[in-house]
């Protein structure tokens, strides 16, 4: 039974990895000791995620409670104890707003902690394929550079120019503001890209745009759609910091992403990088989404305007995932703006 090793595995992405490769017959090794709470509070715990996957997969699943990548010596022993065909790591402070709080907590997570996981994949299991959840706010502010037109519910591209499909993997990650959540995952972005390319592991990197689902423990931080769906059907006010909510994502839902991880597993490369989101087959403005929500809960949404932006806040940003696609031809998504939407609703 081939054996992976899962980072954040009570998470989103982690949790949807975890039930994905379960289901493909690897024995999953799960590190998850609820950062998430600590970060945005007990609203955004993932503990129930945590007790659920035991309880459903308690023979090919196992959790290992009490490890904090930023602690090289308990991950050491995990290693040693475990070769690994496959590592995902999706383990991080996730939220640019968050991170300003505490920016050496957030570097010694999203940093350290993965360096930490890099160097013992080295030493233990270098033949196994390791898979970086990076993000699109590597890019930092410079998406908001673009000669974006403004709308009656999003900002948007010409037609004409390059980025209009989404932007692609040739948008420099220099001379932007990223926000210290960016720039501790720019660092280890890079990190993860240096270990294929100078050791020659095969190691991957997926920059994403809004990833969700149901599975998301969404706070108002961070979790975009999940965080509003739950506003608005518990009747909360939800703040629109900037842009009129004329601000576009694009949502990928988690198991589409897993998928996109499996295809990667079986043809990896060495230091890859890519953009993978939604791309223009899901992206939605903050106001879109309200529209959709209220028609499916059937309620209003209690909005409240803020003139100022978030900073790095991008104001559009849709994946061009061509790159992606070109070598993995075979993936396909099976869920858009409205089937995501619909099944956090049922799901709330």
């Amino acid at each position: 039974m081939k054996k992976i090793l899962v980072t954040g595995s009570a998470g989103l992405i982690g949790s949807e990895s975890v039930k994905f490769f379960v289901k493909k017959g690897f024995e999953v090794h799960g590190i998850d000791n609820n950062m998430r709470m600590y970060f945005f509070g007990k609203d955004a715990s993932t503990e129930w995620s945590k007790k659920q996957l035991i309880k459903e997969f308690k023979d090919s699943y196992h959790h290992h409670h009490n490890i904090d990548i930023r602690d090289f010596e308990k991950l050491r022993k995990l290693f040693k104890e475990n070769i690994f065909d496959l590592i995902i790591h999706t383990a991080a402070q996730p939220s640019h707003d968050w991170a300003v709080k505490e920016p050496l907590t957030d570097f010694s997570i999203n940093a350290v902690g993965t360096h930490n996981l890099l160097e013992l994949y080295r030493l233990y299991s270098p033949e196994a394929v390791f898979i970086f959840t990076s993000t699109n706010k590597v890019y930092g502010d410079s998406p908001n550079n673009l000669p974006l037109i403004e709308k009656k519910t999003r900002y948007e591209l010409p037609k004409t120019h390059k980025f209009y499909k989404g932007i692609n993997e040739s948008m420099s990650i220099d001379n932007s503001k990223h926000s210290i959540f960016g720039a501790s995952k720019v660092a280890a972005d890079v990190m993860v890209q240096e270990y294929g390319k100078y050791f020659g592991l095969k190691t991957g990197i997926f920059r994403g745009g809004c990833v969700t689902g149901p599975a998301h423990s969404g706070a108002k931080l961070h979790g975009f759609l999940a965080y509003l769906i739950k506003c608005i059907n518990s009747d909360v006010e939800y703040t629109i910091f900037g842009y009129k909510g004329k601000q576009v994502r694009d949502n990928i839902h988690s198991h589409d992403l897993a998928n996109a991880f499996y295809h990667f597993y079986k043809a990896p490369g060495k230091g890859v990088v890519y953009n993978i989101g939604g791309s223009r087959h899901s992206n939605i403005s903050i106001l879109e989404a309200v529209g959709k929500i209220e028609k499916i809960l059937r309620k209003k949404a209690k909005i409240k305007y803020s003139s100022s932006n978030r900073i790095g806040d991008h104001i559009w940003y849709i994946s061009d995932i061509s790159k992606f696609r070109k070598n993995y031809p075979k993936w396909e998504y099976e869920y858009d703006n409205d089937k995501i939407i619909e099944e956090i609703c049922r799901n709330n």
